[in-house]
């Protein structure tokens, strides 16, 4: 359960590295850092999207411990360092969101409740928005606020409704195909190029990740299966019942991105109106990797941060 680095991608300094098991059997990869200034105000624990590992986040966590918070990010079960699920180690694939509702309830059991600083925060990238708002029901009395960026509520620029993709899903599901790739192949990110990626429109920062992805490949898994978006398809319609939304208490801020082509920002807005204890802020233009992006785009998430958390 180590960390990798390369030359221009280094961990920062200081950092706990470990492993947990969760109910379920499966192993579960997560770092820690504390703040690097005074006085602490708390710890970020951050809850990634689909494919990615702890390692991207580096920049993200320096820039939080440098604003007096502690961090915690992990990697979930399937991607990462965590346990993968199939034989293939390089498919996305989850049976259900609830089990990533169990991974993080295992990191806030076993590792954020008796080793990082109160209180805590929840900061969600696309996947992991949306799972940190399936939990939060069961978590609103650990996590005093939430920042969730690109929250993956509905899907974009579908050639067909996303009802439709759910159920074409489930048949091919029923048929035993759950575990064939749904687009992309085993490779995506390490062959994906800059050119009309979809991701983010800072170069810098995509070469970045893509040649981290070339020098440890092991971390990185390709593109989703059809249980995995038949899983995301019922997960986003749960988020959507009027009812579910009565139970989310937490102060939460949504931010989309203009540009955003993976996940429907309006979606998220609409999230943001019905819900009392949720606002939604969309950054106009910029692209689906919030934190991957120029800094013209990161420095409005920031400013969006800093006036959120941690609140008062």
């Amino acid at each position: 359960m180590q960390l990798f680095e390369i030359e221009n991608n280094p961990a920062p300094e200081g950092a706990h590295a470990g492993g947990v098991k969760t109910s379920d059997g499966i192993n579960l990869r997560y770092a820690r850092w504390q703040s690097t200034s005074r006085p602490t105000k708390g710890t970020v624990v951050i809850l990634t999207g689909r494919t990615e590992f702890i390692e991207k986040y580096y920049e993200t966590v320096s820039e939080l411990r440098a604003r007096g918070f502690g961090v915690l990010v992990f990697d979930w079960r399937g991607q990462g360092g965590s346990s993968r699920m199939l034989k293939n180690p390089k498919k996305g694939y989850i049976e259900e969101f609830d089990q990533y509702e169990i991974d993080l309830n295992t990191i806030l059991e076993e590792v954020a409740l008796p080793d990082c600083a109160p209180p805590f925060f929840a900061l969600g990238h696309s996947t992991g928005s949306l799972v940190a708002l399936l939990a939060a029901p069961l978590e609103k009395n650990r996590f005093q606020r939430m920042v969730l960026t690109s929250p993956m509520l509905a899907l974009n620029n579908l050639p067909f409704s996303q009802n439709a993709l759910k159920y074409m899903c489930a048949a091919a599901t029923a048929l035993g195909m759950g575990e064939a790739y749904i687009e992309q192949g085993p490779t995506s990110m390490i062959t994906r190029k800059f050119v009309a990626n979809k991701l983010t429109s800072d170069r810098i920062r995509f070469e970045r990740n893509r040649n981290f992805a070339n020098t440890w490949p092991d971390l990185v898994i390709g593109g989703a299966t059809i249980r995995w978006i038949y899983a995301a398809c019922k997960a986003m319609d749960r988020a959507a019942e009027p009812e579910f939304r009565k139970l989310l208490t937490i102060p939460t801020l949504l931010i989309g991105a203009g540009g955003d082509d993976v996940v429907d920002s309006k979606a998220a807005e609409e999230f943001g109106a019905s819900v009392p204890s949720t606002t939604c802020l969309v950054i106009d233009g910029g692209k689906h990797e919030q934190f991957q992006e120029r800094d013209i785009y990161r420095e409005q998430l920031w400013a969006a941060f800093d006036a959120f958390i941690p609140g008062s």
